[in-house]
């Protein structure tokens, strides 16, 4: 009886994963951002979207700041421009990475200085999955990647 219990609970747990990754729901990975010197007014959130379903993140916010703006480095010749964007298309089943020197959250007048350790919330909006807020973890002033988790 064991047994059967066992298999059936199994097969279900099985079955639930495609159709969890049929639901439309986006994963939103990482959310990280450097800590800022003392007298710093803006800082940038990095993170990795995934969504089974093309949809477009078209806005950002966060209490820790004035504003938080979707922008992209990009190099023009041999000079790093950062430009706006008024959205990010996010393709049915690829990974989008927003990181350094690429991709990222502005935060434009910053509250305070955001300290290594610290989190604070950010809410994403997508134009079809809606509004989604996540938790920011802040790692060390010049970081490359994410901060490593405690385990």
């Amino acid at each position: 009886m064991r047994l059967a219990l066992a298999a059936a609970l199994a097969a279900g747990l099985a079955a639930s994963g495609p159709a969890a990754a049929q639901s439309g729901r986006i994963e939103i990975a990482q959310p990280w951002a450097r800590a800022t010197p003392g007298g710093a007014r803006s800082g940038a959130v990095y993170l990795t979207i995934r969504s089974p379903v093309a949809d477009r993140l078209v806005g950002v916010s966060s209490p820790v700041a004035k504003a938080a703006l979707l922008h992209e480095d990009k190099m023009s010749q041999t000079v790093m421009r950062m430009r706006a964007l008024a959205a990010v298309p996010v393709p049915a089943g690829q990974e989008i990475v927003l990181a350094p020197g690429g991709m990222h959250i502005m935060l434009v007048g910053l509250a305070a200085p955001l300290v290594a350790g610290q989190t604070f919330p950010l809410t994403l909006s997508f134009e079809k999955a809606g509004r989604q807020t996540v938790t920011v973890v802040v790692g060390r002033v010049g970081a490359v990647a994410p901060p490593v988790a405690p385990r």
